[in-house]
């Protein structure tokens, strides 16, 4: 199949217009056999990895992406492919433009096809510092990876998706970006991670607003405080402030809690839904006296 810079914006950025104002059952997301495939950034370690095994389960083909070469990644991929799902792995910054459209064109070459993206690749501050303290340096890396790579993302594959729309028969996109609860939880030791999470909600509903005539709903996933290696310097002390009651439901969240709600979300049980939260925190965020 002909490689194709799908990030290149179609002539004089007109996009086929195609009005689709309620999602077929029969073809919604999860029911097109294993011919469906979804695209999980980040998806071989945290989070992305509990979201890759539970839209195998729900018998997606998958590409994964990272930032790590394929050999440090196969102990998940072996894991993702036990049970005979097919999957691609990409080495892919999501924060550079040349690494994103590669890997659209290698998931094209490969697959023909791209139902759900699920932009959850993100990074952390390198070093924690005060909002006084912070550098240019780490606001420009966190914001890249974190809000400008997922966001063009998400235009190249809305423009894949349309032409998919037109070509494929029973075809049906969707879009599920992955936050945190620092999109409105203030933490002035990384505040630009907060900032670009909160960046990341206001992409959910300005994509979920443009591409609802297309029929492609878009969804953001908030998870809480989540035992992952991202977390893993900060775990005596999260460990401590959830026995003292932070979370109502005493525990660090699982990838697998994040997943399983990616995963209903795939099969099509929220179609009048689109531009909304999904939290995924235990509990953190109530409001409480």
């Amino acid at each position: 199949m002909t490689s194709m810079n799908i990030e290149q914006p179609t002539p004089n950025n007109q996009l086929p217009r195609r009005l689709k104002t309620e999602r077929d059952p029969e073809t919604k997301p999860g029911t097109q056999g294993r011919e469906a495939v979804a695209l999980i950034t980040g998806g071989t370690r945290g989070i992305g990895f509990g979201i890759a095994r539970a839209l195998a389960a729900e018998g997606y083909r998958l590409a994964v992406c990272g930032v790590r070469d394929e050999q440090a990644a196969a102990p998940s991929l072996a894991d993702l492919r036990a049970d005979g799902t097919d999957v691609l792995y990409c080495r892919c910054d999501i924060g550079k433009r040349d690494d994103r459209v590669a890997m659209l064109d290698r998931i094209r070459s490969h697959y023909g096809r791209l139902d759900i993206l699920v932009n959850n690749a993100g990074v952390a501050p390198k070093e924690r510092r005060d909002l006084l303290d912070a550098t240019e340096e780490s606001f420009e890396w966190v914001l890249k990876t974190n809000l400008q790579g997922p966001y063009f993302l998400t235009q190249a594959v809305a423009r894949w998706m349309i032409e998919q729309a037109d070509a494929i028969a029973g075809f049906s996109g969707m879009i599920i970006n992955v936050s945190s609860i620092s999109a409105t939880v203030v933490s002035p030791n990384r505040g630009e991670y907060c900032v670009s999470k909160a960046g990341v909600s206001m992409a959910t509903q300005l994509w979920a607003v443009r591409l609802a005539e297309f029929g492609i709903p878009v969804y953001e996933v908030r998870p809480g405080v989540t035992a992952t290696d991202m977390t893993s310097g900060v775990k005596e002390k999260y460990d401590k402030l959830i026995a003292d009651g932070l979370i109502p439901q005493r525990r660090w969240g699982d990838p697998a809690d994040t997943g399983n709600v990616v995963a209903a979300l795939a099969r099509g049980n929220f179609p009048y839904s689109t531009g909304q939260v999904i939290m995924v925190d235990g509990g953190l965020t109530i409001p409480r006296l």
